[in-house]
């Protein structure tokens, strides 16, 4: 039952001045704290407006451009409107890269348009194209196994289908392709690599994404295919024609520049030193307005923080909002923040983040002792009521938080219904209209929950063991 809100002012100072004992963990009064914070996200948080205002006034932001540059203003403008008490940034150093067309056809056997995007940080074509042969491979790891002559001087494409899952689990062994495929092809010789994009619609959008391409020597371009072309290209294979492709690709790398970690925060009143860090990434790829990648999650933690300055008091330890930089290039915001910080990791008492878009959140996981369970537990009492299931203790509280937990942070995790995420993943389809404003009020009832109980519990969490 929702509480009503016309007394939430003096209810909530009611419940924070109250001291008492309590056998377990989290106190009575924090739990009641906490139930109306989750109550008056159901009611009236509006992480909707937040992630229409970026999408809207800034747009794609990929890192290293412009629109990184108005994202990294915005995010300090917002936090500063919502009441944080200190707001932030932290430098970070970038690799850049220019996107240009991306073009491909079939020339042979039956001759037709492609429907591709370039991959992040791809080479370009020789001036006016290339055109050669497909060589078809089920994975990257059947492309690892052929002979080199085999792939030498023809397009290596890499049909590996995603499997759908409201986990996204079919994540993990379809990007392979993405991240190791092209150092592949170019280390046997391939004039190109062509992958079925990594997603899981069949849609006539290409889904575009981060490559390795650290040490490479002789990168070659590379580019996703939309599910349906990719289709089109197996069946054309099948026929038993060779099957020749051309290309024309211009992309150009550009010198290293800065980008920045935005950081916000809520101090805490008693142990301002030790931290509960919230987190999203601020960037993203260029081809949609990023409003699902992750737009939604810097919406969903800044409007968390928001809620709890809202309280009559601040929570006993600080609440920092890190909007993370170029996590879509290789998580370098989080890296660059770990290592900069290296000396004051064991004051982070737990860390999260919100990066999987904008579905309903259906269970809560975590990375804690197991001494730590009976926490979790409680927090697990206010969040049931959201449709929440208790999951595992594996989290590692999301792609940007993975670098605190491998030296020992504990972590928790709201997972959300990922059923659908992977057909707008680094699409043109990642905008707005795919953002449904309930679905974001369930997300930050849950956040606010965890996140309030985290800041205020007398006790921490901890460390975790890196091998877990």
């Amino acid at each position: 039952m929702i509480k009503p809100l016309m007394n939430l002012t003096g209810g909530l100072a009611a419940a924070l001045l109250v001291a008492s004992a309590q056998a377990a963990p989290l106190k009575q009064e924090d739990l009641s704290v906490a139930e109306v914070l989750r109550d008056r996200a159901l009611e009236s948080s509006d992480a909707y407006s937040l992630v229409e205002s970026l999408t809207v006034e800034v747009g794609p932001r990929r890192a290293g451009t412009k629109g990184d540059e108005r994202a990294v203003a915005w995010a300090q403008e917002k936090m500063k409107a919502l009441g944080f008490d200190r707001v932030y940034t932290e430098q970070i150093d970038v690799k850049r890269w220019a996107r240009g067309h991306a073009h491909a056809e079939v020339t042979a056997p039956f001759p037709q348009p492609l429907v591709v995007t370039s991959l992040g940080y791809g080479a370009a074509t020789p001036e006016g194209g290339l055109t050669a042969e497909i060589v078809e491979f089920a994975d990257l790891d059947a492309l690892l196994k052929a002979p080199a002559r085999k792939v030498k001087g023809k397009i290596a494409f890499i049909n590996k289908r995603m499997e759908r899952a409201r986990t996204g689990e079919g994540y993990g062994p379809a990007v392979q392709g993405r991240s190791k495929g092209m150092r592949a092809a170019a280390e046997k010789g391939a004039a190109a690599l062509m992958l079925r994009s990594v997603g899981t619609d069949s849609d006539r959008f290409a889904h575009t994404g981060m490559m390795a391409i650290d040490d490479v020597e002789n990168p070659v371009p590379a580019l996703a295919l939309s599910a349906p072309d990719a289709n089109l290209l197996e069946a054309m294979l099948e026929r038993g024609k060779p099957v020749e492709v051309k290309l024309n690709v211009h992309n150009e790398r550009l010198a290293d520049g800065p980008s920045f970690n935005v950081i916000g925060e809520v101090v805490g009143r008693e142990k301002p030193e030790e931290v509960v860090l919230i987190g999203a990434h601020l960037d993203s790829w260029d081809e949609g307005t990023g409003a699902l990648d992750d737009g939604a999650g810097v919406a969903i933690v800044m409007e968390t923080a928001r809620l709890i300055a809202e309280l009559p008091q601040r929570p006993r330890r600080t609440l920092r909002v890190v909007l993370f930089g170029a996590e879509e290039i290789g998580l370098v915001g989080a890296r660059q923040y770990v290592e900069a910080h290296t000396s004051d990791l064991d004051k982070i008492v737990m860390v999260s983040e919100s990066d999987f878009g904008a579905g309903k959140i259906w269970r809560f996981d975590t990375r804690i002792p197991e001494g730590k369970f009976a926490i979790a537990d409680q927090m697990m009492q206010l969040l049931a009521p959201l449709g929440i299931e208790r999951g595992n203790n594996k989290s590692s509280g999301g792609p940007d938080s993975s670098v605190f937990v491998a030296r020992g942070v504990p972590a928790m995790g709201l997972f959300q219904d990922g059923s659908d995420y992977f057909d707008y993943h680094h699409t043109p389809n990642d905008t707005l209209d795919k953002v449904k404003p309930e679905n974001l009020k369930q997300n930050v009832a849950a956040w606010v929950v965890m996140s309030f109980l985290a800041s205020e519990m007398e006790e921490t969490l901890g460390r975790v063991s890196t091998e877990q």
